[in-house]
């Protein structure tokens, strides 16, 4: 298992997200609500 993990992948050195995808998430983390109640969670998406 270490001899797999030790080695940099060179296919992970480029993951630059489009802003597209960052301002997707940042939308829904503005949208999404949760409410605790009693010992339940309940999420809501406000849109």
């Amino acid at each position: 298992m270490a001899k797999i993990y030790s080695h940099a992948s060179p296919k992970h050195n480029n993951l630059i997200p489009k802003d597209e995808t960052i301002r997707f998430l940042l939308n829904y983390s503005k949208a999404l609500s949760v409410i605790d109640y009693n010992k339940l969670k309940f999420e809501a998406l406000l849109n």
